[in-house]
């Protein structure tokens, strides 16, 4: 038999426990006079920001951040459709890095009693470099899982040598086809659930998910 040419695809997925934890969250304000909701935001935001950058150099927050304070106006309606006089609006976030979930917890809990705060969301994340050694591992089991499947197409039309041609993520290989379907995310950041403590304390039970991470290949093939 001749040698024939076999394209195939490999994937490649795992799941792996975050690392860190990034919490976003928010201060609001807002008030009929836009001087008093600047001084209401600054006033709620102080104590965050004190408290985040103790946390920092105490060791229990990486990093954090704040953006600078928006306000903004707007005029309600009535229920008898006439136009209000102007309500203004304030707000600022806040995202800080932990490596503690139980420090996190903790202090998730305290922030959201504080007046004006309120918590978003909670992004876990692995580290850069372990991330870097994760996706090159699922890379490579994506680029094995081609060849076994190269070896499998090979062996049924009873040829025994395999020899790799090209291999490309999915999609580069394609040659005057439909584009192939967006792929998700490498890394899918992983979600919290949020429970508050039966014991009515401060505390909340974070429980996040593992972090997927998944590879696709193409491959092409000589058999023989």
């Amino acid at each position: 038999m001749s040698e024939v040419v076999i394209t195939v695809r490999g994937e490649h997925e795992t799941r792996v426990a975050p690392e860190r934890a990034v919490a976003h969250l928010t201060i609001r304000a807002e008030g009929p006079e836009r001087g008093a909701v600047v001084e209401r935001m600054a006033a709620f935001s102080e104590p965050v920001r004190d408290d985040l950058a103790a946390r920092k150099a105490a060791g229990t927050v990486v990093e954090w951040t704040s953006q600078r304070v928006s306000v903004w106006s707007e005029r309600p309606w009535s229920p008898e459709g006439k136009r209000l006089a102007p309500v203004h609006y304030g707000s600022v976030d806040f995202s800080a890095t932990f490596t503690d979930f139980a420090v996190l917890s903790w202090w998730a809990g305290e922030v959201v009693e504080r007046e004006g705060v309120q918590l978003g969301w909670i992004d876990w994340q692995l580290t850069p470099g372990a991330r870097a050694t994760v996706e090159r591992d699922v890379a490579a089991g994506a680029v094995a899982v081609a060849v076994a499947r190269a070896n499998a197409y090979a062996g049924a039309i009873d040829l025994t040598t395999v020899t790799p041609l090209e291999i490309a993520d999915l999609g580069l290989l394609t040659r005057n086809e439909a584009p192939p379907a967006p792929q998700a995310e490498r890394m899918l950041v992983a979600k919290a659930s949020f429970a508050a403590d039966a014991g009515g304390g401060p505390a909340i039970q974070l429980q996040p998910e593992d972090i997927v991470i998944t590879a696709a290949v193409e491959a092409r093939f000589s058999a023989s």
